[in-house]
């Protein structure tokens, strides 16, 4: 989240009168993230967050808006987009998409025990079996395709060494992609950003998922390999950590139970997950654009991770349903 649009009190309570949410109370621009303009609102009614799209289009948007909508009815906590008295859920404010959604009580927990890991674990489980059957489909924009555009654009800005490894992991990802135990992989809608700034806990119990904007239909297997790659590292070194991973994926497993081809899979999943976030995050460093209170992310963190999951790959055990701990 950043402000690269300046909205008004005047202008924020226009929509928020439309919306029939009450009196405007409070507006602050929220500064971390890089995608979309945030607000924080506050009514006489209650909390909210107002976005301004600035990357996604009109048509893009139903997508995410009802995806959240549909997980929201299905018992997942998640923030509810806020409709007109027509029950349009996507709004205009200064010629930009907008939506406002109810905002999740609690805060980030950014420094994530093994309980924290397999609390996340076991909502993400019950998110993707809930989106199973929302009928909206559309591809992870963020995914294989969008890397091999991307990566060849910010190559030119990279050294020796570190072009040989993206392009490389690049290589390596379009071949697992074309086998067949990757075709196999369950696949549906997932939030593919579900970093530890976007999810609320309330006191101990978590409280909520938020930030659906990069959410698409991709494999649910690179979903898990995302939050691994922050919920369960050590961000310094970007080495993973066993206890928390073992506890995040046994507790994923426990609602909806992974199959082999995911289990194999999760090393090459977790180079995935961590290629992606490199080359968006060199996309946004050496090509950016103009925002007030923008906060730009170190590329070299999944630099970093990337390097770790080729050297040391992480395998999940399944625990022994007699002794309960990892099988040998």
């Amino acid at each position: 989240m950043a402000v690269f649009t300046e909205v008004s009190p005047l202008e924020a309570s226009g929509l928020i009168s439309a919306l029939g949410l009450g009196t405007l109370q409070s507006l602050q621009g929220a500064t971390s993230g890089i995608e979309n303009t945030n607000y924080f609102v506050g009514t006489d009614q209650g909390d909210y967050v107002l976005t301004l799209f600035e990357r996604l289009s009109f048509e893009q948007l139903p997508f995410y808006l009802e995806l959240m909508r549909h997980l929201a009815e299905h018992g997942i906590p998640v923030p509810a987009p806020q409709a007109n008295d027509k029950g349009e859920i996507l709004h205009t404010l200064k010629g930009k998409p907008a939506a406002v959604v109810t905002r999740l009580k609690g805060r980030n927990q950014l420094a994530p025990q093994t309980a924290d890991c397999a609390q996340v674990g076991a909502m993400l489980a019950r998110m993707h079996l809930a989106g199973q059957d929302y009928p909206q489909h559309q591809p992870n924009l963020r995914g294989l395709a969008w890397w091999a555009e991307t990566i060849p654009v910010i190559v030119p800005h990279l050294d020796a060494a570190q072009r040989e490894l993206i392009e490389s992991e690049l290589a390596y990802q379009q071949a697992l992609a074309a086998s067949p135990a990757y075709q196999r992989l369950p696949h549906g809608a997932i939030h593919a950003d579900l970093f530890r700034d976007n999810v609320m806990f309330d006191g101990p119990v978590l409280s909520g998922f938020f930030d659906f904007y990069f959410a698409g239909c991709d494999t649910f297997g690179f979903d898990i390999a995302v939050c691994l790659n922050d919920w369960c590292i050590n961000l310094a070194t970007g080495q993973l950590d066993p206890a928390r991973a073992q506890a995040f994926v046994a507790a994923y497993d426990e609602q909806r139970i992974l199959t082999d081809d995911e289990l194999a899979l999760l090393p090459a999943l977790l180079r995935a997950a961590a290629l992606r976030f490199w080359t968006s995050r060199l996309w946004d460093f050496h090509l950016p654009r103009d925002a007030a209170m923008l906060q730009a992310h170190d590329p070299t963190h999944f630099e970093r991770v990337l390097t770790q999951r080729r050297q040391a790959p992480w395998q999940y055990q399944r625990p022994s349903p007699i002794t309960g701990t990892p099988a040998a």
